[in-house]
């Protein structure tokens, strides 16, 4: 009997898990409105990374900023894209749009008004960044921002792409 249970444990811990590294499906829509399900969340083939961030989070806003700096070099190197993904509440959404302009992101912007799809991963602050391997499976998660830790989120990309 106890076969039984730990081989139904093991079973379900290897679903749970499967479960959890795909990507969740919750609809948003991007910064010009389109509609967008997260769990078809793709790049071309190639690795991704999903960034939680708010106009007003001056850490997410720094880590945005240095991911900037290099990310003409990651997308040359790996072909990395970045999905910024916007916490902001429906009431500040107007004030995603100048930020990323302002700053110059060349990224793809999603709103995510509700948090519904950071909860999703279980994130509970910010900045939470999120690295899909080219399946968009989840392969690294991490919460916070502190100067630097944009190269451990490069070297997990240019692991994947090896």
């Amino acid at each position: 009997m106890r076969k039984i249970i730990a081989s139904m444990l093991v079973m379900l811990c290897g679903f749970v898990c499967t479960a959890q590294a795909q990507l969740p499906k919750v609809t948003l829509r991007d910064i010009d409105g389109k509609t967008v399900s997260t769990d078809t969340l793709r790049n071309n083939g190639k690795p991704f990374i999903i960034d939680f961030f708010a106009t007003w989070c001056k850490p997410c806003n720094r880590e945005l900023d240095a991911i900037s700096e290099v990310y003409e070099d990651w997308q040359k190197e790996t072909g990395v894209k970045i999905y910024a993904v916007s916490i902001d509440q429906a009431q500040n959404i107007n004030k995603v749009r100048p930020l990323v302009e302002q700053k110059g992101w060349n990224y793809d912007v999603l709103l995510d008004p509700n948090s519904d799809f950071r909860r999703a991963f279980g994130g509970q602050m910010i900045p939470f960044v999120v690295v899909c391997d080219a399946d968009g499976k989840v392969v690294f998660q991490h919460n916070g921002y502190t100067e630097g830790a944009e190269n451990e989120l490069y070297d997990k990309v240019k692991q994947l792409v090896k």
